[in-house]
């Protein structure tokens, strides 16, 4: 309480003891050299062995940095990215208490803290935490602030015993990585323990996100983590510049490519089936994730007419994808189908399209004929929806956005902002060279008449916004559905009565990774123009959207498909 300068690295006031009585900051993990003077010793007594029992951390080393671990890395990591949700609206306690406490069990199941292990077995998988309590205080509960693993009282290892036993572990592997067991850390038997990655990181966040049911999808917090409102590319620069970085610890934290949807979602499974998870709670019709609101946030992004929303929900009624028990993810749980909501809200949508419009590169342009002629004799009433009309809007926006994002990848500078320096002699040349490169490209920007690129835009849940007071008519969300629908025994149907299936059965074959198979050229161009919209507003492949509707086609004409002989796929039924 008496030590009141700010931390070199954060410039906050929030000071803590570590087990040498050196003062170490509690938000960034400083560690200064100012010790604690203790002017009464009286409550010191019988405090020895409470004292060695962690052990000393060896804080410097030759390069001017200090011993850290891969798992401090991770959870820096998740801290940020924590931090960055709650930036975005996310409630405050997935930081504090969700995230917190996945952390602290993923890190116990995997033998990492919390565990009671022998010596020996300790100097090999340590990952060692500072304390943030001074002696005889309890422990403070603060947000992703473990604690130093609990040893077993027969094998408390001493002073000497543990500076040498981790001084021979770090001399082996500093050669090779910054971090004391980054070599360790890349072997083979790690796998068993769910080893931490990168994609994991995001795992855990959506985990927490579900768990709370936050107003956010997989796929929107993606789009986050490429629009660099979540940090993931070049994470590492963040760190304490006393966390040295080398060797395989880039391979462990340096990502060079974009997560992959399938990759993290399928983690996030694998995640919460290791750590032993209850039930999630219940995804109910009120719940952002279910499939009725979820689609009507993706019609509205996709301009289509508002009334194509009661024909989402006819469907998700009739082949029971709204109930409870089978949005709520159940961990480990293999009976149960595990739902991707905003997946399954884009495959509902593309399902009713295919009702309605049949999408066979015919059916949908005659309708449009019909709506063209009505719109240019009405006198009243809103108008008749034009799918060729939503086509051409659709397609010169998608056109555009898509050819912003392509360009946007293609100047991405892969490379950290921040230059990493291995040693406080190199310190200097590094950072001379690198404001030596900044100036160059500034001024051949100059030369070359290059526009600067503008401050990132707010994070929005819509990539494409439509608003019905434009008057050049490009927003259809008024739009009616008279013109294809007809009234039989007081229920709308459609005057549609074909329907062609995308498949007539499902893939088995595990290996395959899909449920069927999709290339373009064996469908009509609308079904891919369609698919390909809902792909670029979920960031995935169509293939993925296209199993979905596949399944949902399986569901909603099992009766007539075992009733009637089998069609080839893609003819009408």
């Amino acid at each position: 309480r008496d030590f009141n300068e700010r931390c070199a690295q954060c410039s906050e006031v929030n000071w803590g003891l570590t087990d040498g009585g050196r003062f170490y900051c509690r938000s960034c993990h400083n560690v200064t050299e100012r010790t604690r003077e203790v002017v009464n010793t009286d409550f010191l007594c019988n405090t020895r062995i409470q004292t060695i029992s962690k052990g000393l951390r060896k804080q410097e080393k030759k390069d001017g940095g200090y011993e850290w671990y891969v798992c401090e890395g991770f959870q820096l990591v998740l801290k940020k990215q924590a931090e960055a949700l709650e930036a975005l609206g996310v409630c405050p306690q997935m930081k504090d208490e969700i995230l917190c406490n996945f952390w602290r069990c993923y890190l116990q199941k995997s033998n990492q803290a919390y565990c009671n292990r022998p010596a020996e077995e300790t100097v090999k998988a340590l990952s060692v935490c500072d304390s943030s309590t001074d002696v005889g205080s309890e422990p403070e509960r603060s947000s992703l602030q473990f604690l130093c693993l609990s040893e077993s009282e027969g094998d408390i290892p001493t002073d000497c015993s543990f500076a040498s036993s981790t001084g021979k572990i770090s001399e082996s592997t500093s050669v090779c990585s910054g971090s004391v067991d980054g070599s360790l850390y890349l072997m083979d038997n790690q796998k068993e323990k769910l080893r931490m990655t990168m994609p994991m990181t995001l795992s855990f966040c959506y985990m927490a996100l579900l768990w709370l049911r936050e107003p956010m999808t997989l796929s929107d917090l993606l789009r986050f983590v490429v629009e660099g409102h979540i940090p993931y590319l070049n994470v590492f620069q963040h760190f304490p510049e006393k966390m040295k970085l080398r060797g395989l610890d880039l391979k462990i934290f340096c990502v060079e490519s974009w997560p992959v949807y399938e990759e993290v979602y399928n983690k996030m499974l694998e995640l919460a089936a290791f750590l032993d998870l209850p039930r999630f709670p219940d995804i109910t019709d009120s719940c952002f994730l279910h499939p009725d609101m979820l689609c009507m946030k993706y019609l509205m992004e996709a301009n289509l007419p508002d009334e194509l929303h009661n024909w989402t929900c006819r469907v998700v009624k009739k082949i029971c994808i709204g109930e409870v028990d089978f949005l709520t993810l159940v961990p480990g749980n293999r009976s149960t189908r595990k739902v991707k909501y905003d997946v399954l809200a884009a495959a509902v949508i593309v399902v009713v399209l295919k009702l309605l419009f049949l999408l066979d590169d015919n059916y949908e342009w005659l309708l449009s004929d019909f709506a063209e002629e009505r719109n240019k004799n009405i006198k009243e009433g809103g108008p008749y929806f034009e799918f060729k009309k939503w086509y051409k809007v659709i397609k010169c926006s998608l056109d555009a956005e898509q050819k912003k994002l392509d360009e946007e990848n293609a100047k991405y500078l892969w490379r950290c902002e921040k230059p990493l320096f291995y040693s406080a002699e190199k310190k200097s040349k590094v950072l001379k060279r690198r404001q030596m490169v900044v100036n160059l490209q500034n001024q051949f920007g100059k030369l070359s008449g290059s526009v600067r690129p503008a401050e990132k835009p707010n994070p929005s849940s819509f990539q494409l916004s439509w608003s019905e007071e434009n008057t050049d008519g490009s927003c259809f969300h008024g739009h009616s559905l008279k013109g294809i629908l007809q009234e039989k025994c007081g229920v709308l149907t459609a005057m549609n009565p074909d329907y062609w299936l995308c498949t007539l059965k499902l893939c088995t074959e595990k290996l395959c990774g899909h449920l069927a198979h999709y290339r373009e050229v064996d469908f009509p161009h609308s079904y891919h123009f369609v698919l390909r919209l809902f792909s670029f507003l979920l960031r995935i492949q169509p293939s993925y959207i296209h199993d979905e509707v596949c399944v949902i086609e399986q569901k909603l004409f099992n009766k007539k498909l075992f009733k009637k002989p089998k069609y080839s796929a893609g003819v009408r039924k």
